[in-house]
């Protein structure tokens, strides 16, 4: 399944404009996360991007700041596409200026995210990002 998903598909509700193409590094975070598979279970994270409950209600704050009535449920995480939306989102918010390898660490660490802690991780989505 294919989808152009640029920031602007999120940023265009906000009246920003961003056309920074995710889809590589999405792409990439997938097969790391789950070898592609949208149904993959490991704990609390779940999906093709493992996202975790918190990560689903980190969204629907960023929403609610910005007066959306959508609203992001659990289920979601087994839908490439809405968890594409949600990763969007959440660099859109908190990752401004784009940075892929901020994006990465923090998919796997957190927002304070420790370069040790995540080198290992970054270097397997770089490896799938030079695949491409």
């Amino acid at each position: 399944m294919m989808f152009s998903f640029t920031a602007f598909s999120v940023n265009e509700r906000a009246g920003r404009t961003n056309e920074f193409d995710w889809n590589p590094v999405m792409n990439a975070i997938i097969q790391v996360e789950s070898g592609g598979n949208r149904m993959a279970k490991n704990g609390n994270q779940v999906g093709a991007m493992q996202i975790t409950p918190i990560a689903v209600a980190e969204c629907n704050k960023i929403l609610k700041l910005r007066n959306s009535a959508k609203r992001y449920i659990l289920a979601d995480r087994f839908s490439v596409e809405k968890s594409k939306e949600m990763f969007i989102l959440i660099q859109f918010f908190h990752n401004p200026q784009n940075d892929v390898e901020q994006a990465i660490r923090a998919w796997n660490g957190g927002p304070r995210y420790s370069l040790r802690k995540t080198q290992r991780y970054y270097e397997k989505v770089l490896r799938h990002l030079k695949k491409k």
